[in-house]
């Protein structure tokens, strides 16, 4: 198997587990959590493979990753005193799981002869913050890729570094470069708490200057 396969189930497992754990907070039912688990996981792989057109889906032509999205929706609902202590691991798990769908929508795009730069980075990202999107509407909450944290864009720089290497070294080099630099830029965020500074924070910098 694959390292960048291996990764990607690691992050389905941490998207799996972030849904289940937002449905358990909303007071959903057993249903709820699991629709929840698989949504986060492979939502954004989803509405990608609508959007270029896919004949099927790919997490429904290869149904292993939301068989993993439900199997991590059930150990959370059996487990999840447990859970809710794993917070730190749970993050580094998220941030490869960030990487690997990041650096899994770009090379999709270019498997499907789509080589525009926008197109590019809009599949990459769309692929990596999509679930967590979805999974933030039917919570009724401000999507977290849409605060302040370092989230969307490091899936953007990962997907722009995806860009340069492609055309220097191929495309396994890029799709592995893409999941360092995106896994690598979100971990750096969280360990030294950097954050995007929102209008009114600079508002008031502006006023106090």
């Amino acid at each position: 198997m694959e390292f960048i396969s291996i990764v990607e189930m690691i992050g389905t497992v941490a998207f799996a587990v972030s849904g289940a754990l937002t449905a358990i907070e909303k007071k959903l039912d057993y249903y709820g959590i699991i629709v929840f688990a698989i949504i986060t996981s492979v939502g954004g792989g989803i509405v990608r493979d609508v959007l270029i057109d896919r004949a099927l889906p790919s997490a429904l032509n290869n149904p292993i990753y939301m068989l993993i999205s439900i199997v991590s929706a059930v150990l959370v609902i059996a487990f999840y005193n447990r859970f809710i202590r794993l917070s730190k691991v749970l993050q580094l798990f998220d941030a490869i799981g960030l990487g690997a769908f990041t650096a899994i929508g770009a090379e999709v795009a270019i498997a499907n002869g789509l080589h525009q730069p926008f197109i590019i980075i809009t599949l990459a990202v769309l692929t990596g913050t999509g679930g967590g999107v979805i999974r933030d509407v039917f919570a009724k909450r401000v999507p977290f890729v849409f605060r302040e944290e370092v989230y969307a864009v490091a899936s953007v720089l990962g997907a722009v570094i995806f860009m340069g290497i492609y055309k220097l070294a191929g495309n396994e080099t890029a799709v592995y470069a893409c999941f360092a630099i995106t896994f690598s830029i979100r971990l750096l965020c969280m360990k030294m708490n950097i954050h995007l500074n929102k209008v009114d924070k600079l508002y008031r910098v502006y006023r106090a200057a």
